[in-house]
């Protein structure tokens, strides 16, 4: 892997030079610093003064050039529109032709622009965590925070790009009237839904989308999703991803999230007096619930390997092993057989595909709109957490069909099979396999022949930019750079071929971000998975009241995404709302326990809400720092970073329900404040790590 001061001088353009961040210059002053603070012959303060007059310097360099582009870009579209007023007199085809490609390559020249600013804008990014990284000074928050809060801040001037954003809208309006030829009297702003169709246009819109990605809800759930992407594509491979992209096949994929997720949930209210009618103690519905989790660590390994190969197989794959399991599950209750009742929940989790959605999303939709795919893979997951439940709560009835027994315990079983027979043959008619042979190479040396041009904009300004110590740095030889180092071994780059060795690519800050996960999941699953025992022995509630409670909780999921992806996470840093979070879910958990006063409907509706919703933001706040922290090594391959993440929370619930079978034999009267004491222990373990990383780190 070449290293980015490398990268850097080959992608600039050559006219340009002299405008570039020096990056080289920069890290060299910063291995300088190092030394003369060893030796004693410079303080901190003047290294921070220098350091910042240095950066200063730097951006107000490439804002002044920028300026100067966009002042030479304005006065050829003046031009190009005298040209285009002396045409309206005279409809020339040719000439009209012309000026249609004059401003084609106005935009081409303004894409050029933009790649300045991305390139610049990593450079600026690197040096900066470097410096922190150096120091141990979180210097990037002073730094932005001192700049781009001024009245007369450069870094706004870089970063909001008011002026590019006129320059865009004027090369398509004008390129909008030329293509007009029915003499219509509306512009494009009274048709703002108005869409040209000019490749030239569609490259800066989807350049200019990255610059600005940071469109906060949507970020937020597509983080949520941690679909991890190595290398943000040039327009030639966004163009392969074009030719890869079927909408009916990304649909199905969504589909077969809801659907999984709904089957997981649907067992959850009535799974006690399922385990009761076959013989067992009500408290074997952590085993009966958690089987699908164990099972799910195994599937997630397969089927993440499998998806190097093929999507359709897979999800085939999926959905027969899911129709089996249903019914096996279903029809446990006639053959009076618990095993039978395991095996099938067994099956249900060997068909889990969640790897294959999360890796056809990362692999075969577009850049252009991979977020709002990610997305809808979030809400997807949450709808279905939330009408699994609510589909239990429906299944009041008790008859016989051909000897066949329909009730509250088997019908989401039978329900959830005829769902993945009708999703089978839906996949079989509509989904069409990616092609293989254009799928763009991840061979190191390839990719960094096409990439870095447009590296910035996602890694760099997809976060508001340069406000995280966390964002995932791209260099991960960042040590052998100031060792003076320009090329690291290629192995370095490769993407990890064991669990073990994506093991050992874990920072400190990403294992503490793997705890956290670990710790919210298990909170969660104690709290779904024991309600129906907890509210049937305290409460005497009925299987409708806990699907009911259980529905609810699963619809706040979006709501609570909306206020911290669109509110909360402008006002606070994600650092704070995450240790917030974790501690207002130990809150909830110590307000749970069953101590002195008598147990009430309020106290347990009230502390749950708390724990849940508060579990829900630090999942979302979780996920995104560790989708800006994890090794660019485990973006891709079988053993990727979002593998991580479901292993981590899958051992995590297979844990939870392990200990809710565990606590029963201790007796219901104990079970509550059994299960819920490891919930506190990992809770404020993780409390702990976080305030130790954060600062031991920064």
């Amino acid at each position: 892997m070449v290293a980015f001061g490398k990268k850097l001088k080959e992608r600039q353009i050559q006219e340009w030079q002299g405008y570039y961040i020096n990056y080289k210059l920069m890290k060299k002053k910063v291995r300088q610093y190092v030394q003369q603070i060893q030796v004693g012959t410079q303080d901190r303060r003047y290294v921070l003064k220098d350091f910042s007059r240095m950066l200063d310097n730097q951006i107000e360099k490439i804002v002044l050039f920028l300026l100067e582009q966009q002042g030479h870009l304005a006065s050829r579209i003046a031009k190009l529109g005298e040209q285009q007023e002396a045409l309206q007199q005279q409809q020339d085809i040719s000439k009209i032709s012309e000026l249609r490609e004059a401003y084609r390559e106005v935009g081409r020249d303004l894409l050029k622009l933009l790649y300045f600013v991305e390139l610049n804008a990593v450079g600026l990014r690197k040096i900066l965590k470097k410096f922190d990284k150096r120091f141990g000074y979180r210097f990037t928050d002073y730094y932005v925070k001192t700049r781009a809060n001024h009245p007369y801040s450069q870094l706004q001037q870089v970063f909001k790009h008011v002026g590019i954003g006129a320059v865009v809208g004027a090369i398509s309006r004008n390129l909008a009237e030329l293509e007009d030829c029915q003499g219509s009297y509306l512009s494009i702003y009274d048709q703002p839904s108005l869409h040209l169709q000019d490749p030239t246009i569609e490259s800066i819109k989807a350049a200019v989308d990255r610059l600005t990605h940071s469109t906060n809800f949507l970020h937020f759930l597509a983080q949520h999703a941690l679909i991890l992407q190595e290398e943000l594509p040039t327009p030639v491979e966004e163009q392969v991803d074009d030719g890869r992209y079927h909408f009916m096949s990304l649909l199905l994929n969504l589909a077969n999230t809801f659907l999984y997720m709904v089957n997981t949930y649907i067992i959850v209210p009535t799974a006690d007096d399922y385990a009761m009618s076959l013989g067992a103690a009500a408290t074997v519905c952590g085993v009966v619930i958690g089987s699908m989790a164990v099972a799910q660590v195994f599937s997630s390994v397969y089927f993440s390997a499998w998806s190097n190969k093929s999507y359709f197989r897979p999800l085939v794959f999926s959905s027969i092993v899911l129709f089996l399991g249903n019914t096996m599950y279903a029809m446990a209750y006639d053959l009076n057989s618990i095993s039978i009742l395991l095996i099938g929940r067994l099956l249900c989790g060997l068909g889990s595909a969640r790897a294959v959605n999360r890796r056809y999303i990362s692999d075969c939709v577009p850049m252009k709109i991979r977020m709002q795919a990610s997305a809808g893979f979030v809400s997807a997951s949450a709808l279905g957490m939330a009408c699994g439940p609510a589909l239990a709560g429906l299944f009041q009835c008790h008859v016989k069909v051909f000897k066949i027994t329909l009730n509250q315990e088997t019908l989401p079983g039978w329900a959830m099979a005829v769902g993945w027979l009708f999703y089978l043959i839906w996949l079989w008619i509509s989904f069409r396999e990616p092609s293989r042979e254009e799928e763009p190479s991840h061979k190191p040396e390839e990719s960094n022949e096409e990439s870095l041009q447009t590296d910035a904009l996602e890694n760099g300004l997809k976060q508001p930019l340069l406000l995280s110590l966390e964002e995932k740095d791209e260099d991960d030889n960042g040590d052998q750079e100031f060792d003076g180092s320009d090329e690291a071994s290629e192995e370095s780059h490769q993407p990890a071929t064991s669990i073990a060795s994506a093991y050992r690519l874990l920072t400190p800050s990403v294992k503490v971000q793997l705890l956290i996960y670990f710790m919210l999941k298990y909170a969660m699953e104690i709290l779904l998975s024991e309600s129906s025992v907890i509210t049937s022995y305290y409460f005497r509630w009925s299987t409708t009241k806990v699907a009911i409670f259980l529905a609810c909780l699963g619809l706040t999921v979006l709501p609570v995404n909306i206020i911290v992806g669109s509110y909360i996470s402008n006002m606070f840093e994600d650092r704070q709302i995450l240790l917030a979070s974790e501690v207002v879910t130990c809150i909830g958990i110590l307000l749970s326990f069953h101590l002195i006063i008598p147990y009430s409907v309020a106290q347990y509706v009230s502390s749950g809400l708390i724990m849940f919703v508060s579990a829900e933001v630090l999942e979302g706040v979780n996920l995104s720092l560790l989708s800006r922290v994890m090794s660019s090594r485990l973006s891709r391959g079988t053993y990727n970073g979002g593998l991580l993440s479901t292993e981590a929370g899958t051992i995590a619930r297979v844990i939870a329900d392990c200990t809710i079978t565990l606590a029963g034999y201790l007796g219901e009267s104990r079970l509550l404040n059994v299960t819920l004491l490891p919930s506190l222990v990992i809770c404020i373990s993780s409390i702990v790590a976080t305030l130790y990383t954060y600062n031991t780190l920064y």
